[in-house]
């Protein structure tokens, strides 16, 4: 900022009498001649950090202006006569500093536009007005006067005092212009939302109830569904408007601010809440927001929310809400009755497989239902403990069906679900699912062998309830069985028959099971362990955890009680069934 003569840089000339020394305030006007700083006064060496603080801690501008023109008489012979705050473009003498001020300095400090200017003050001398312009433009005057001619430093600690001064001014004025536009913004925000309550006034005043039934009945009519039906929504509220399932998991947002991700349900609270709702019969708030239940005739299908975290909503944005409620359940019902009729028709489709259909009908219908018939298929059966085979086991198993990546057609029959899959399941990923699905691994499972034209499929379907069986009636009855992997068992038929596998295990093993049940010895077991091992007997001695004696004296005991000879051909064979038929099928001790 330039000094007392202006904003030149400093040239040394004769001062004229009585006049301030010439050069730019804030220059030392020695530097540029010797190279050394003139000697501070003792506001610079002692007190100028605490009047630079005191500047900067302020906030109000006429304050900085006052403590300014307080210090001008502590670095030199100065006197401050007036000073000026920049307002709204204008030079305004500040009301709370300096004295009375002559009309003509007034006048001469409002024509100013940023520059230095000497000033005449009324029984003064050597008057000056120093420009405030500081990095946010200028913001006022300081009028100074001298009492004598100053010396050079000075000069510079009353341009360092302006400047600081200006950069006081600039900060409070930034700080001034923020607190503004925050009340500027909050002004805006309560005409924007009183301006929206004329308009929903308005909007009412011309029949809201008729734009909020033309709005949905135009979704309707174009067969808008669930995201239509929420858009419109959204459009005639301005709130965020959400659609849960019937369980609390989230099937659209419309409208910003949707969580990412979407937080889990709680099934306890989710169900309260369900309840809550249905006793007050219409939109009900809980927190943040809205709520209807989509509730087509008595069942709940989901939930139609609002978010309204300012409880702005009024009457008519409920009117909204309920009638997209209306809206949305008509459309819910509709969806629900056309995966009903997809899964019956599905359901037909396999009861015709299983029972045996023309393949050409067979492929045309399973391509309409997306499932490749000319692949290789498997077919699947699934009983679970204490679980019904009813639509809602039917749908889980195929969700767990599709979450292994095996793609299926389903039905269900009395006891247990049926699938036609593409692909056999890997190992037990499908039991682990299900397992996982119900919370409980008490399940059973048996898979078919490949079938490669829709006419094999009944035949596997037997097969695959083989399997099943297999696996019930083992020790460990709950897993995954392969007819593939059942070996001897794959030429035994399930149902009645096993009746007759009882009678055969009877007649060559009864005298043993039954002697065993008496005396609670293991003579079956013996035997059996005897044939695993391949008739070794250090080896089946081991396996018992016996001595080689104690074993010959069992087999010497089978001998006489079952009166069978182990040397016989025929007879080791049918002891050898009847022993893994025992311990696999019915149950007996492994």
């Amino acid at each position: 900022m330039a000094g007392f003569r202006g904003r030149s840089r400093y040239r040394h000339r004769p001062h004229r009498e009585g006049g301030l020394p010439p050069g730019r305030l804030g220059q030392h006007p020695t530097i540029s001649r010797r190279g050394s700083r003139p000697p501070l006064s003792t506001l610079a060496s002692h007190k100028w950090p605490a009047v630079s603080r005191a500047l900067f801690d302020t906030r109000d501008e006429s304050e900085i202006l006052r403590l300014a023109m307080n210090h001008v008489s502590a670095v030199g012979p100065y006197r401050a006569e007036a000073g000026y705050l920049r307002v709204h473009g204008h030079m305004v003498p500040s009301p709370q500093v300096g004295p009375g001020h002559a009309p003509a300095v007034d006048r001469t400090v409002r024509e100013l536009t940023g520059r230095d200017v000497p000033v005449t003050v009324p029984g003064r001398s050597r008057g000056r007005a120093l420009a405030l312009q500081g990095p946010g433009g200028l913001h006022g005057y300081l009028v100074v006067t001298s009492r004598s001619r100053p010396t050079e430093a000075q000069h510079f600690l009353l341009a360092t005092l302006v400047r600081l001064t200006a950069a006081a001014l600039s900060v409070a004025v930034a700080h001034r212009r923020q607190r503004e536009d925050a009340l500027e913004l909050h002004r805006l925000r309560r005409e924007r939302a009183t301006l929206q309550q004329r308009l929903a006034s308005f909007v009412v005043e011309l029949g809201y109830q008729r734009a909020v039934h033309e709005a949905l009945a135009e979704v309707a009519a174009s067969g808008g569904g669930e995201e239509a039906i929420t858009s419109a929504l959204h459009g005639l509220t301005g709130f965020p408007v959400l659609v849960e399932d019937r369980f609390g998991r989230l099937r659209s947002w419309t409208g910003p601010g949707r969580p990412d991700p979407y937080p889990e349900p709680d099934p306890a609270r989710h169900e309260e809440m369900l309840q809550q709702v249905a006793r007050r019969g219409g939109p009900v708030r809980i927190d943040d927001r809205l709520i209807s239940l989509v509730r087509p005739r008595g069942e709940v299908l989901g939930v139609l929310a609002l978010v309204d975290p300012e409880d702005d909503a009024d009457e008519y944005t409920v009117f909204a809400l309920e009638h997209a409620a209306t809206s949305l359940a008509v459309e819910l019902s509709h969806l629900r009755h056309l995966a009903e009729a997809e899964l019956r028709l599905r359901r037909e489709l396999v009861d015709d497989l299983l029972g045996g259909t023309d393949e050409a009908s067979a492929y045309a219908r399973s391509e309409a239902f997306g499932h490749d018939l000319h692949r290789i298929q498997y077919v699947v059966v699934v009983q679970w403990r204490n679980q019904a085979a009813d639509d809602a086991f039917a749908r889980t198993v195929g969700r767990a069906a599709s979450a292994v990546g095996m793609p299926s057609l389903v039905t269900r029959r009395s006891d247990h679900v049926v699938l036609v899959a593409e692909g056999s399941p890997h190992d037990h990923a499908l039991y682990e699912t299900l397992a996982r699905e119900t919370g409980t691994p008490d399940g059973t499972i048996g898979v078919s062998a490949r079938c490669d034209t829709p006419d094999g499929i009944p035949g596997r379907y037997q097969e695959a309830l083989r399997a099943l069986e297999v696996r019930r009636r083992s020790r460990r009855r709950y897993g995954t069985t392969f007819f593939d992997d059942l070996g001897l068992y794959r030429i035994l038929g399930p149902g009645n028959e096993y009746q007759e596998l009882e009678a055969f295990v009877r007649e060559w093993l009864g005298p043993l099971i039954d002697y065993d049940g008496r005396h609670r010895t293991a003579l079956v077991e013996t035997l059996s362990r005897y044939f695993d091992c391949g008739g070794n007997y250090a080896e089946t001695a081991e396996s018992l955890a016996i001595h080689r004696s104690t074993l010959r004296y069992r087999l010497q005991r089978i001998r006489e009680i079952s009166g069978h000879d182990l040397t016989s051909v025929e007879d080791r064979l049918n002891l050898q069934v009847a022993t893994r038929v025992w311990k696999i099928m019915l149950g007996g001790p492994g």
